[in-house]
């Protein structure tokens, strides 16, 4: 038999890392799954750690140089939460992740850290440039969320850590943003791709802009080359600059059973135009 822990002080979450290696768990939506395991910790030697009763990883609070997220914070918690309008791609995809059950237990920082190449979230919070506190006994870090998810099911955590939070920057909540998800329904299904985009937008020029994309490559990637040429562009001819080959160079796409790359490759551009038309349109222009 396994053995459940789960502690209301962050010093004991901290003790037990230092002693034994833990699963940890926090909403569990998708942690026994990602095991692939007959019995999430049915092994003589599983320890699972929950870390959804310490109140130090509650919360969705304004910090000092930005927002932090805690890690036991769901994707409900972040929907009725009051934020600034850059949040709103970030609040689409919790919108559309599973049903609502679903979304009162499953948390931001899971599904992070299960790391899925469709995981919902990374895209908007790579647009947000979001860091991942890190914990440890002893210690604390912070890695960038773009060099924390390393590949599929991988990431930076070391074993005697707990992710505590995501931050995302005072710099990066300043423009209007949107989300797009392509599936075979609009809910309760894994995407083929998905699009988040924060456009910041002065005199009817772009002056700022992020986009990521999700579900074509082993990790959700920022369209750099995309984001450099919408610079200095009129919102009216926004939709124009978007290419295939700015967009292509960044992804690869693979077949599954949910699409083809090839069908990945067509469909990414045209999500492109319509979360960029959507957060332009949040800015108060209309294309």
């Amino acid at each position: 038999m396994g053995i459940y822990h789960r502690p209301d002080k962050l010093k004991d979450a901290l003790a037990l890392l230092e002693a034994e290696r833990v699963i940890i768990a926090a909403g569990c939506t998708d942690l026994f799954a990602a095991t692939e395991a007959q019995e999430l910790g049915s092994g003589s030697g599983d320890v699972v750690l929950d870390v959804t009763a310490l109140s130090e990883l509650q919360g969705i609070q304004k910090v000092a140089k930005g927002w932090r997220i805690g890690a036991a914070a769901t994707w409900s918690d972040l929907v009725a939460a009051s934020l600034p309008p850059a949040f709103d791609m970030l609040k689409q995809a919790a919108r559309q992740v599973g049903g609502i059950q679903v979304q009162n237990a499953g948390t931001l920082v899971g599904n992070i850290c299960n790391a899925s190449p469709a995981a919902d979230g990374v895209p908007p919070l790579l647009a947000l440039d979001a860091e991942v506190e890190l914990l440890r006994p002893g210690g604390i870090r912070r890695v960038a969320l773009r060099d924390f998810v390393t590949g599929p099911r991988q990431t930076a955590r070391e074993n005697d850590e707990i992710v505590s939070a995501l931050l995302v920057p005072e710099g990066s909540i300043s423009g209007h943003s949107a989300f797009e998800k392509l599936g075979s329904r609009s809910h309760l299904v894994i995407s083929i791709a998905m699009v988040a985009a924060c456009l910041e937008v002065s005199d009817g020029q772009v002056t700022g802009a992020a986009v990521a994309v999700g579900a074509c490559s082993p990790v959700a990637a920022r369209l750099s080359a995309l984001e450099t040429a919408l610079i200095g562009v009129v919102v009216d001819d926004i939709e124009d600059v978007v290419g295939e080959a700015q967009i292509s160079a960044a992804l690869s796409p693979i077949s599954d059973v949910r699409g083809s790359a090839e069908y990945r490759f067509e469909a990414v551009p045209e999500l492109v135009r319509r979360a960029l038309r959507s957060a332009a349109e949040a800015a108060g222009c209309s294309i």
